[in-house]
């Protein structure tokens, strides 16, 4: 399970095989498949329309909810599991109900992973409109408003979708049957929709889809509420302290210190645990509540605390936000690369292996075999030649998108087509790191190290002289573009890789799975490029750093915008003290992994995790690291006291928390937009002083 944002791509959803953290009791695996019940009526292709349609309407509710979720804090959530659970509830019934001539029939487990495998398509296309396209806009590189430029936002979005997918397809063979890697999440997901479709498992599948529902209800009329009240969703207990009489206490409430009753972060710590959650409040502890205190009362930072914008010299007058921000970036991506080092042996093997495989199909032959003891079964493929995906698909679609891919970024961008290439090429090697980090982990570490990708577009821009005013624009352009296609297109490649693990636990058909993801991607690039224009639209301050006071915190934006400014800038732009720290910090995850992996595991629980301790530095509130603690904590009761009950109700009830909590801020933008504002209709009540002796003011 990843517990990272989208810097890091972070898709929080349970790990299988504990009992601890997934909600479902694990099915017996028989060689590589998860067990189905005997005697199912045979599905044939299991490719439909009602699976594809119910697929991505699923996996746009989790489009909607991630655009929203990542803009407001860098997360995003997986549609694995979600369009599992809620695709059984939909169709199962649909199936008994509606004739057969008009949809209805028999609704097997193979069509419900074609379900799956659309939502996770059509839900995963969010990561562009939390990073590197709004930070384009912040750094003037694009048009003023986003619907002035929908036919270079649907380019780039097709380009990073369709690159990532085809040359996902021949890399199944390696990973998932030569080197049978685990792949946690989507096992999970192959795991629940064979116990949705034992004897017994529609009763229980109908219930946690109520739950899912129930929960994913009260999220959204939360947040709605919180809309026109925040003060009541958000606890200024500092406030209430200062009026009470505690004269410091107001200090502490300007450095981000209360709490929020958000169910996303609630349900996001009870899926990752204690670990992880702790680690991230130890962080907004240190980043917070000591060092960004201590830098500004030693004059090392100055006001506002927890802004970024208009520094005029933020090398040598940062504010705590900015100083922080590097030792935060740096600690996630040694933490990534840290943890893939200490694996070099199986990635290497993995990448040679997966490359020869790659270059084999190429040229119509057989790969090399790489040297793994991890494989040493016959490795021939299950599925049948009619139900794979002929080598003329992928390969015409891998050289068509790829020659798109360049031409796009050279006609539309202006982007070298050297340049172009090389992002191709960056993608295609995060994709082989991020598959094989996934398959063995269950982390994702593309977003942290495909900033690495504007590292080198950094270093060729100053090779190339590009940091005058003419040129630096066309740098600053480059250097995102570059981190956008190799980062998007890589993670794309690992979430359909991991769609056909699930599909091959089910014996399920990866042509029809094929045909699923372009479909559901289709779908995903219209709605992504859709949200992202309704909630910049609503929210001006989204695209504009002119204006101070917004309601989304934009962490992974500003992360992007701030090191593609600081890597193309003609004068330095990181303060030497926060550098310093940074390198320091950077050691010291890499040695805090090192540490995890060789103490026992009675001790290794004790050393904190600092790619979330990264997070909490890039992020500019206290209050997700509080509410995830509070999520683990109940998960950690619950389970202890009531595991059965945990185990139904665990993962239903935080995975609706997430999504509702983002439909409910697609509802308050659209109350943005309608007019409607939070400031002029919503009440104050609960909310901080506005000013040290003021009056409460509105805190949406």
């Amino acid at each position: 399970m990843s517990t990272q944002p989208e810097d890091t791509k972070e898709h929080l959803e349970p790990v299988v095989g504990t009992g601890e953290k997934d909600g479902f009791e694990p099915s017996r695996v028989y060689g590589d498949y998860v067990e189905l019940p005997s005697g199912l009526p045979d599905e044939g292709t299991a490719l439909t329309a009602r699976a594809i349609i119910i697929g991505t309407i699923l996996g746009s509710v989790v489009a909607a909810s991630n655009i929203y979720l990542g803009l407001k804090t860098g997360f995003t959530f997986g549609a694995s599991l979600f369009g599992a659970i809620f695709g059984f509830a939909i169709m199962k019934p649909l199936s008994v109900i509606v004739p057969k001539a008009f949809g209805g029939g028999y609704f097997g487990p193979k069509e419900n992973c074609t379900v799956q495998t659309a939502a996770t398509a059509a839900g995963g296309l969010g990561t562009l409109f939390v990073a590197a396209v709004p930070a384009m806009y912040r750094l003037g590189l694009l048009s003023k408003e986003p619907k002035d430029d929908i036919g270079k936002i649907l380019a780039l979005t097709f380009i990073t979708a369709y690159y990532g997918l085809f040359f996902a397809v021949p890399l199944r063979k390696y990973f998932i049957i030569k080197q049978k890697l685990v792949f946690p999440t989507p096992f999970a997901s192959a795991n629940t929709i064979a116990s949705l479709h034992a004897v017994g498992g529609e009763a229980e599948g109908v219930y946690k889809a109520k739950i899912m529902a129930g929960s994913m209800l009260f999220a959204i009329c939360w947040n709605v509420f919180g809309y026109f009240l925040p003060g009541i969703r958000s606890w200024h207990v500092f406030t209430w302290f200062h009026q009470a009489g505690c004269a410091k206490c107001f200090e502490v409430e300007q450095w981000s210190w209360y709490i929020e009753w958000t169910p996303a972060f609630i349900g996001a710590g009870m899926l990752s645990g204690l670990h992880v959650s702790c680690s991230m409040w130890l962080g907004s502890f240190l980043a917070w509540g000591v060092i960004g205190p201590v830098l500004f009362h030693t004059g090392k930072a100055i006001e506002p605390f927890l802004s970024l914008n208009k520094l005029a010299d933020p090398a040598n007058h940062p504010t705590p936000r900015y100083w922080l921000l590097w030792p935060g970036i740096m600690l996630m991506i040694c933490a990534s690369f840290a943890e893939l080092f200490y694996n070099w042996r199986s990635i290497y093997n993995g990448i040679k292996g997966g490359f020869n495989e790659f270059i084999g199909k190429i040229r119509g032959a057989r790969g090399n075999r790489a040297d793994l003891s991890l494989t040493n079964v016959e490795d021939e493929d299950p599925a049948p030649p009619h139900e794979q995906v002929p080598v003329l698909v992928w390969c015409g679609g891998l050289a068509l998108s790829s020659v798109v891919t360049i031409t796009v970024l050279a006609a539309v961008f202006k982007v070298n087509v050297g340049e172009g290439i090389l992002s191709i090429i960056l993608a295609f090697i995060f994709g082989f790191i991020g598959i094989q980090a996934s398959g063995q982990t269950d982390i994702n570490p593309v977003g942290a190290i495909a900033k690495t990708s504007q590292f080198v577009f950094g270093g060729i821009s100053r090779g190339k002289g590009m940091t005058g005013p003419d040129t630096l624009p066309q740098a600053q352009l480059n250097n995102l573009l570059a981190g956008a296609v190799a980062g998007g297109a890589a993670s794309q490649a690992v979430d359909m890789v991991g769609d056909l693990k699930t599909g091959h636990l089910l014996r399920a058909s990866p042509r029809t799975q094929f045909i699923a993801q372009i479909f559901g991607t289709f779908a995903a690039v219209f709605i992504g490029v859709g949200l992202y224009i309704l909630y910049s639209s609503a929210y001006p301050c989204i695209n504009d750093p002119e204006i101070e006071k917004c309601s989304f915190q934009l962490p992974s934006v500003t992360a992007w915008e701030k090191t593609a400014v600081a890597l193309t800038s003609p004068k330095p732009s990181i303060p030497t003290s926060s550098g310093i720290t940074a390198i320091v910090m950077g050691i010291v995850a890499i040695f805090s992994v090192i540490l995890r992996h060789k103490l026992p595991s009675k001790y290794a629980w004790m050393v904190p995790n600092f790619s979330a301790i990264g997070i909490s530095w890039v992020l500019q509130t206290t209050v997700y690291s509080t509410a995830m603690v509070i999520g683990a904590l109940v998960m950690t009761v619950w389970q202890k006291r009531n595991p059965a009950s945990w185990m139904l109700w665990g993962f239903a009830l935080s995975s609706g928390f997430i999504a509702g909590e983002g439909l409910g801020g697609l509802i308050n933008a659209i109350f943005q937009m309608s007019g409607l504002e939070g400031e002029k209709v919503g009440l104050a009540v609960g909310c901080p002083l506005d000013e040290f002796n003021g009056t409460p003011a509105y805190c949406g």
